[in-house]
């Protein structure tokens, strides 16, 4: 089999399986365990999977500036967001995160509600000026302009004076062995910092990022209390994650 024909069959195999151990690879196809090393080091560099341990699990396709990010998926956020935003209820704190599917959860809080939002994203920030009943506690920090949020000690230091009731944290990879991930150091450290000081946190799961893996963990399965994903991906979110002690929050609308 030549090296591109190997390499196809790789990515088929992630595709299907969700995770490759070059071992048993190697044993299947009859050729070195070097070899299959060398092609998914050749295939890591071009951005067509994550090396692990042992072999290589998909990579998170969430990486994009946040600009090309928010019309990704649009449809399933929104359920994930109305969905998440119908768990907050009167007199909660909740830390919401950055991103395009947290940005929903803000757009779908009843301008009704008695509560406080912390955030330290901007965006969630300007989606809640009409929200009159609403506190809004903005977390300060140096800006990332990959998701638009604060970042950095500062940010850290300033969250240090919260304990909210529940947060909402956005990933880019889930993966059930891998756990959550995301692209950017000071971005996960943050994220950390939140659910470390929270009293319940729950993740909002978009599909696209099921059984991917990006650089930089958040949190493993077992300091995660729930899932919110969409009433369509509800069966591979139990097939996946429905063994890890989390529970899974499901909208009632398909999508």
């Amino acid at each position: 089999m030549l090296s591109h024909e190997r390499k196809t069959h790789l990515l088929s195999l992630l595709a299907s399986q969700g995770r490759l151990v070059a071992r048993d690879v190697s044993r299947d196809l009859g050729v070195s365990e070097d070899t299959i090393r060398r092609d998914l080091r050749e295939l890591a560099k071009e951005g067509r999977l994550k090396r692990v341990h042992g072999g290589a699990v998909p990579v998170a396709p969430a990486n994009a500036p946040f600009p090309r990010r928010i019309g990704l998926a649009t449809p399933e956020k929104i359920e994930i967001g109305r969905h998440a935003a119908a768990m907050v209820e009167p007199g909660h704190v909740v830390f919401i995160d950055g991103g395009t599917t947290a940005l929903q959860l803000a757009r779908h809080l009843p301008h009704a509600l008695n509560a406080t939002v912390i955030t330290h994203s901007p965006n969630v920030v300007m989606e809640l000026l009409n929200h009159t009943h609403l506190e809004v506690e903005i977390v300060g920090g140096r800006l990332l302009r990959h998701s638009i949020v604060t970042s950095g000690a500062a940010t850290i230091e300033w969250l240090d004076r919260y304990r909210p009731d529940l947060c909402f944290i956005g990933a880019t990879g889930l993966h059930p062995d891998e756990g959550i991930t995301t692209g950017d150091s000071e971005d996960a450290a943050v994220k950390r910092a939140v659910i470390a000081r929270s009293g319940a946190a729950v993740i909002l799961g978009s599909s696209e990022k099921f059984g991917t893996v990006a650089a930089c963990e958040i949190a493993r399965w077992a300091e995660i209390d729930g899932l919110v994903v969409s009433g369509e991906a509800a069966p591979r979110a139990t097939e996946l994650f429905g063994h890890l002690g989390c529970e899974i929050h499901m909208s009632d609308r398909p999508g």
